[in-house]
């Protein structure tokens, strides 16, 4: 399946006016926090073009808070690469710095790491900042969410080192795809970006829990679909057409068919709910700026929905037919050129 498939989405998501902006001081904070510790792990970095993925997901984050962000969203995919499947003590390590990550927002801002690593050492000081100005509400959730993805990336590494990847069901892995594609908490940063909170009684309607699953299901399929020919090259079994593939012993071919319609499945029940939004508010009896921050918490789903996708049809992080220093890690089990989870 190749990295350029093409699904129609009903709206269209600006780019940020500071991405070059961003980008420039983004790359030189990498270098400088040791998150590439090589010339070929920068080369590799630069061509995922992850500030280009921010701009699109945050398009109204101010100039300083975009760099912020762009920080903060390199963190969970260089984090997802430091997997070595020639290592079996590498999953203890990857739970042990996942655990580190998880307690940082529950500790105060600043606190310094009790597992020292270029990655628990780069969150602590990205979390200090993207906290700030948040309301203890929004804190807990975003913890929350980033705290089940972390967990779902520990069981994930974990599966894979005993050799239990392909033995989930369909049923199962769609449940456990919804939470390792990590788009609760990058939602929530939605609101960061812009300075505003959907209140409490939104987020905990059905309505709004049913939306943002769906949307994690439409991205995390399309990210299958779009990331199938690099994982299948690594022996990924994580991916929804690996997984239809193996339980339903269909072609390759078959397999990504399915995939494709059960992604545009999710998402047009999605839009379904979307449009019975303003009927929830009514519900819920909102107040003008209560409904105005409901649309803007919309707006960050609909930005990552399609913000995302565009970002995932030129990221060289989904290049099948790109030759680099990542193909050579891969193709010898490892999942990136640089170790980052030692000092």
């Amino acid at each position: 399946m190749p990295q350029d498939v093409r699904f129609e989405l009903p709206f269209r998501t600006p780019v940020s006016e500071h991405l070059g902006y961003a980008r420039e001081r983004h790359l030189r904070w990498v270098w400088d926090m040791g998150l590439v510790r090589s010339k070929a792990g920068f080369e590799e970095y630069q061509s995922w073009d992850l500030p280009q993925a921010a701009a699109r997901t945050y398009p109204y984050a101010s100039a300083d808070d975009m760099v912020v962000l762009m920080n903060w969203f390199s963190l969970a995919f260089l984090f997802d690469d430091q997997f070595d499947a020639g290592r079996p003590d590498r999953a203890d390590r990857i739970a042990e710095v996942a655990r580190e990550l998880i307690v940082t927002p529950l500790r105060p801002a600043g606190t310094t790491p009790r597992v020292v690593c270029p990655i628990t050492v780069a969150w602590t000081e990205v979390w200090s900042t993207l906290s700030d100005g948040m309301s203890l509400t929004w804190r807990t959730r975003f913890a929350a969410s980033w705290g089940r993805f972390l967990a779902a990336h520990t069981e994930e590494v974990d599966l894979a080192a005993h050799g239990l990847a392909g033995t989930l069901s369909l049923e199962e892995y769609a449940e456990f795809r919804r939470r390792t594609v990590g788009i609760h908490h990058s939602i929530d940063a939605g609101e960061r970006s812009r300075g505003f909170e959907v209140p409490p009684q939104v987020q905990a309607h059905p309505l709004m829990v049913r939306m943002r699953d769906l949307a994690a299901d439409t991205i995390g399929f399309m990210n299958d679909i779009h990331s199938f020919e690099r994982e299948k090259r690594r022996g990924d079994g994580h991916n929804l057409i690996a997984v239809l593939h193996r339980e339903r012993g269909c072609s390759w071919e078959e397999a990504a068919a399915e995939a494709y319609r059960m992604t545009t499945e999710c998402l047009k029940e999605y839009l379904e709910l979307e449009a019975r939004v303003p009927h929830m508010c009514d519900e819920l009896g909102l107040t003008a700026t209560q409904r105005l921050h409901v649309q803007m918490g919309v707006e960050a789903i609909q930005h990552w929905i399609n913000g995302n996708y565009e970002w995932a049809l030129v990221s060289g992080r989904y290049n099948a037919a790109k030759e680099g220093p990542a193909v050579t890690a891969e193709l010898a089990g490892k999942g990136s050129v640089d170790d980052l989870l030692t000092v």
